[in-house]
């Protein structure tokens, strides 16, 4: 039975100080999840995930024999709970834990259904989505105070039940050369082959993505969208197709470079883009109910391109090589620099970078990634604002030093594949299981 006391006079009542968990738990937690909508038979404490046991879950009863309370299936949220003497204000040891702790708890065995996940002391409070293996965050940590604590609901509830379908991935390195479009072309080949619903951006001037695919803009093109907020950004969207002897099938969709694109590599020009930088995540935010996936293509200056195309993602995909120590030191500075630049300005937590892989490994190059570590343990011991053990060895664990990094290997098919306008996925079985790999090994939870 939910209660009629306002979460706000419930939030009063507890002591700044309160460091009994349980307090936190009657007093805030359970309301929190009333105010969010589930009922108490909605609601399950001390939930098993499979790889710890996580405060509360919840999810909707869907009929009478359907009741979360008992079943324990099938869980829509998670909520992992800490007293108020627990600092988790934004980068406090304690808060990374918790984040890692909600992680681990949506990626679970039970949980393949969870999508949401919570983490609150009743000081602070931090909204979080799980789409495939990829857990982001959907708002900033944010401080709850008895003035915002009504928003701040409204807003969680907001999002939670107004699901955005598609995870929003910018393939982006500060350095050229290793292959972002290859990545782009073939992975959304993979994940259509997957049967997953994909768009692929080409936010890039110089418009590979585009040429490879044997594209062109139609009468509607990306920089009038960009520069007109009244146009549907549905008029700019196209289909890939691809001739197979039972026919032209559609494999993905695709927002082709125009050539007046090029003219916003001027910063004159591009200050007359409403929002600026802003403005492409605004754009393609009526398409992120209808994909699965989103993949942005933009170039390697960290100019008005990238950081569109940064502003406009959940997650960034880091495409390096073993062989080119630039390309590694340019990963540090996406994940140390440009991230949590555009993370602040954002305001709601995103992006996140995901972890490198090294592209276009040739054989016998054994050699060449041991160097390699030896460098990106240099990074990680320079580095003092920001832990990079997991964005290079994601793998790495006290007790098991694992440095594995996914690779794809070189292939010359890939480039060659180009000069047929057909994604390499779909002419080379090979190429297709390995960049079918790589949306297992970051996306897709099978």
């Amino acid at each position: 039975m939910t209660s009629a006391i306002p979460l706000r006079e419930k939030l009063e009542r507890i002591s700044p100080t309160e460091g009994k968990e349980q307090v936190i738990v009657q007093h805030f937690a359970i309301p929190l999840l009333h105010e969010l909508g589930f009922g108490d038979l909605e609601i399950r404490p001390e939930f098993e995930t499979g790889c710890g046991e996580v405060d509360f879950a919840a999810r909707k009863n869907t009929q009478h024999t359907d009741i979360f309370f008992n079943s324990r299936k099938n869980p829509y949220l998670l909520l992992e709970v800490k007293s108020r003497t627990v600092n988790l204000s934004e980068g406090s040891a304690a808060c990374r834990d918790a984040v890692d702790q909600i992680k681990r708890y949506l990626l679970g065995e039970h949980c393949k259904s969870a999508r949401w996940g919570i983490i609150t002391n009743a000081n602070y409070i931090q909204l979080w989505r799980r789409h495939g293996k990829v857990v982001h965050p959907v708002t900033a940590n944010l401080a709850i105070n008895l003035d915002n604590i009504e928003n701040i609901v409204h807003d969680l509830r907001n999002k939670i039940e107004n699901y955005e379908r598609a995870l929003t991935i910018c393939v982006y390195n500060n350095k050229g050369g290793v292959g972002k479009t290859t990545t782009v072309i073939n992975l959304a080949g993979a994940l259509a082959s997957k049967r997953k619903k994909v768009l692929a951006v080409d936010f890039d001037s110089q418009g590979d993505l585009t040429r490879s695919l044997g594209a062109t803009p139609g009468k509607v093109t990306l920089t009038q969208c960009l520069k007109d907020p009244r146009i549907d950004v549905h008029t700019i969207v196209q289909t890939y197709r691809l001739k197979t002897p039972k026919g032209i099938v559609s494999v993905f969709n695709l927002i082709p470079r125009d050539s007046e694109l090029e003219k916003l590599t001027d910063s004159e020009n591009a200050a007359y883009i409403q929002k600026g930088t802003k403005r492409l995540r605004d754009l393609l935010a009526p398409l992120r109910r209808e994909y699965d996936y989103i993949l942005i293509d933009c170039p390697t200056q960290w100019l008005y391109f990238s950081q569109s195309g940064l502003f406009a993602a959940d997650v960034v995909l880091i495409p390096t090589r073993p062989d080119d120590l630039s390309s590694l030191n340019n990963a540090v500075r996406v994940i140390t620099k440009f991230v949590p630049e555009t993370a602040k300005s954002r305001h709601d937590g995103g992006p996140i970078a995901l972890p490198i892989f090294f592209n276009g490994v040739s054989s016998g190059s054994q050699h060449t990634i041991q160097l390699a570590n030896e460098e990106i343990r240099k990074f990680i011991n320079q580095e003092e604002n920001v832990c990079l053990v997991s964005y290079f060895w994601p793998r790495f664990k006290k007790g098991n030093e694992d440095k594995s990094i996914f690779k794809i290997p070189d292939y010359t098919v890939i480039s060659s594949a180009t000069f047929a306008r057909i994604p390499a996925v779909f002419k080379y079985k090979k190429v297709l299981e390995y960049y079918q790999s790589l949306a297992g090994e970051y996306f897709i939870d099978e």
